[in-house]
């Protein structure tokens, strides 16, 4: 049956040409295809927010995969790796500032010694060797690369004893030995990061802690069994391009912005993400041209999708660092119990990408951070604060609680004169007030002798900067703080006027 054609049937093919673009579908032809359609301002403006709107919840899912990518090539596969894939960097003291830049991490606990490890699965199983540490805390976190702590060694989870342990890719069905428990993995590379306590009993033990550390051994199935090791493969991966060197890799700051939508495709084709988000998220996606299966090609995409893309791929960085988070007790940010192993909680996974990468599950660790005052105002520099504790958060021994302060500028650190970072239970001279609580003194000069003990230091006028209290091994009272703000009693940081 054939049909007559209506009057204006050329206007209605432009009308649904220009639809189809803001849908994406000839947005993503060739520049002679596109070329033929002329949009109205009005028909730009709308594809440009549409656009943007899209792209900047796409970021907003991949960036932490996207962060992975960069902390990879900074670690691992770059032209000054700390450690070559399947070996393991062992960090020699505390995170101070300096250490925590050259290792690109942010936000690091101060209370032990990390280990970073990329772990290259796709050839075969990776066996972790953990020790027995005579009882002094350590625990090793399992990161995919989507940033979901998805197992650990050691800790509460396997405790103290030590172990053999198979890391296996997807897709592997071959046989583990004897004696070794299999760990699967939902990507085909992963992080391994030791964190080992540098204090026993109160008391600084660094060699001791070290040798706990080493201990900590990544191996190859075949080298492991006395096999040949197989050789290591070739990576040729796309470098990162940073525009400041000087921040870290999860700020997200590219030279050229639509380069964190090459390196989105690139990972994503090798780490892809969980099969309902392959086929109930990615459809929604198909307009950016980011596609599983395919590597993205800008030069197929609209020039106003384009401009959208770099901009949400330029803002997300900075919207994470400022987004407000969680739920607020005491103007007190707490995580969701969903933190470490997020599933489809995509927001709190890029805000902790962005602003605590690799943070841990609330089993073994929990966290939360404080940005502001008791009245609401941004942690300065220059002002003097308090924060009094009606007891340290309740852990299980051998874990520990801490409260650490960092420079909101770039989340490491903060340089002091006493090269004092953290309070808590590892320092035990903090004095006690009558009723057993205890005050601490936040700021840049010193509160005084008497009052020196309890002080962590705090930048100079003007810079910003936050606090996270942290216990490991946490008791249930404390984990349960993340879904119930009455469960334990979490303080305000008070400005002394």
């Amino acid at each position: 049956m054939q049909f007559a054609k209506p009057k204006h049937w050329n206007a209605i093919i432009a009308a649904i040409a220009a639809g189809m673009i803001a849908g994406g579908t000839l947005g993503l032809l060739p520049g002679s295809a596109r070329a033929q359609v002329k949009l109205q301002p009005e028909n730009i403006v709308a594809l440009k927010n549409w656009s943007y709107s899209l792209a900047l919840q796409a970021a907003n899912w991949g960036g932490p995969l996207v962060t992975m990518y960069d902390l990879r090539h900074n670690d691992a596969v770059g032209p000054k790796p700390k450690a070559r894939p399947n070996t393991l960097w062992r960090m020699e003291d505390i995170s101070t500032p300096e250490l925590s830049k050259e290792a690109g991490y942010v936000s690091p606990n101060v209370n032990v010694i990390y280990g970073f490890g990329f772990l290259d699965l796709r050839q075969e199983p990776i066996i972790l060797l953990a020790p027995d540490s005579n009882g002094l805390y350590y625990m090793v976190e399992i990161v995919d690369m989507w940033t979901n702590a998805f197992a650990y060694v050691g800790g509460k989870t396997t405790g103290y004893k030590g172990g053999k342990f198979a890391l296996v890719g997807p897709g592997w069905k071959g046989k583990l030995p004897h004696g070794v428990k299999r760990i699967d993995s939902p990507t085909p590379w992963v992080l391994i990061q030791p964190r080992v306590h540098i204090y026993d009993k109160g008391k600084l033990d660094l060699a001791g802690a070290k040798k706990v550390l080493e201990a900590i051994k990544p191996i190859g199935l075949a080298e492991y069994t006395g096999k040949q090791p197989l050789p290591a493969p070739k990576y040729d991966y796309p470098a990162p391009l940073s525009a400041n060197p000087e921040l870290p890799v999860s700020a997200l700051d590219f030279k050229d912005p639509l380069q964190f939508w090459d390196l989105l495709s690139v990972a994503m084709n090798e780490n892809p993400p969980p099969q309902d988000q392959i086929t109930a998220l990615l459809p929604m996606l198909k307009p950016l041209g980011i596609e599983l299966g395919k590597r993205w090609d800008r030069s197929k995409v609209s020039p106003v999708v384009l401009e959208a893309m770099s901009e949400a791929a330029q803002n997300i960085g900075p919207i994470l660092a400022k987004l407000p988070f969680g739920s607020i007790v005491n103007n007190a940010f707490i995580p969701p119990p969903t933190i470490g192993n997020f599933g489809d909680d995509y927001a709190t996974r890029a805000f902790i990408a962005r602003n605590g990468l690799t943070a841990n599950t609330p089993y073994e660790a929990i966290y939360w951070g404080n940005t502001l005052d008791s009245e609401g105002k941004f942690l300065r520099g220059g002002n003097k604060y308090t924060i009094t504790f009606k007891e340290g958060i309740p852990f299980i021994p051998p874990g520990f609680w801490s409260i650490t302060l960092y420079d909101s500028a770039n989340n490491y650190t903060v340089p002091n004169p006493i090269n004092r970072y953290m309070l808590g239970n590892d320092t035990p001279d903090i004095k006690k007030n009558p009723d057993g609580s205890f005050t601490i003194y936040i700021q840049s000069d010193s509160p005084g002798p008497d009052k020196e003990s309890n002080w962590l230091p705090a930048p100079p006028a003007p810079g910003q900067f936050y606090l996270i209290p942290r216990a490991y091994a946490p008791t249930q009272q404390a984990i349960d703080i993340l879904s119930n703000p009455n469960a334990w009693p979490v303080p305000p940081v008070v400005m002394v006027k």
